[in-house]
């Protein structure tokens, strides 16, 4: 099963009114939610996320996500207790309702008897399975069910789904949304791979968000780790072998000083000057 704990933070840190669309039943206007997940004290469990109203909008609930992608016997009970436990932590918070997302909620999560009233007067579910084969089922909660697709039916599904948001205000969004799922479900793959799977242009992807936050924090990573190799072999010939000390701290240099010390040895004489560069700017 996917990782998604990352991705769903991902998804409504971005956006914590993408909830909205998911829950019908609140008012029209409800909007303005702050996104976090809370590590709640003890043995530090850590919500899936909370979306707190605006502090002018008494009336609208906190809503408490937890996203529950496999079966697990011990689920109703440890939402039971992680709710008790952020209510009595967060004593402001007053109106509430549990929103679970899952693939069914007939996957076996444990007996509800012992939290029947709970779970029938405070969770809300949003069942991934019946809303991918649901037309009329909100875009977003399609595109969440993209987790679930066997990866031969995804070219198909996704095609479908950019073609029923196409020219609408959420097809920029719901396009960000995919290239998420698919990065968080195919980490490693290629992004021309990607874009097939997702049926998305390369420029489409490209100018995704996903690509941008993930693909484009790796491109960072690898330009610092080859400015890295290249400093450190300069290093050595201008003032001779250095120390695994002085290798380690020079590793350590975020990509601006890997830089500024490229251009900087150009002038050094020897390792008295590694030493005072280092002092100075490490």
């Amino acid at each position: 099963m996917v990782a998604s704990d990352k991705l769903f933070f991902w998804l409504f840190q971005q956006q914590p009114d993408r909830i909205l669309p998911l829950l019908p039943d609140l008012p029209a206007d409800a909007r303005g939610y702050r996104f976090s997940a809370p590590v709640l004290k003890e043995r530090e469990y850590r919500l899936d996320g909370l979306f707190l109203p605006p502090p002018e909008r008494p009336d609208l609930p906190a809503l408490i996500l937890e996203a529950q992608m496999a079966a697990d016997g011990g689920f109703l009970r440890r939402l039971y207790a992680e709710t008790a436990r952020l209510l009595q932590q967060e004593p402001g918070i007053e109106r509430w309702r549990v929103v679970v997302l899952c693939p069914s909620r007939q996957l076996h999560f444990g007996d509800p008897a012992p939290v029947a009233e709970f779970v029938e007067q405070r969770v809300q579910w949003i069942e991934l399975l019946s809303a991918a084969a649901n037309p009329t089922a909100p875009a977003l909660v399609q595109a969440l069910a993209l987790l679930l697709q066997s990866e031969q039916d995804l070219p198909a599904t996704t095609a479908a789904l950019r073609a029923r948001v196409a020219g609408s205000s959420s097809a920029a969004e719901i396009d960000d949304v995919i290239a998420a799922i698919l990065v968080a479900r195919f980490n490693g793959r290629s992004i021309q791979e990607l874009c097939a799977m997702g049926g998305i242009t390369l420029d489409d992807f490209t100018k995704s968000v996903a690509y941008r936050e993930i693909f484009g924090r790796g491109e960072a990573q690898g330009e610092a780790r080859g400015e890295t190799k290249v400093t450190l072999r300069l290093l050595s010939r201008r003032c001779g072998p250095l120390s695994a000390e002085q290798e380690s701290l020079i590793r350590s240099l975020p990509l601006p000083q890997l830089e500024a010390l490229a251009e900087a040895l150009l002038d050094f004489e020897g390792m008295a000057d590694l030493h005072a560069w280092l002092a100075a700017n490490a």
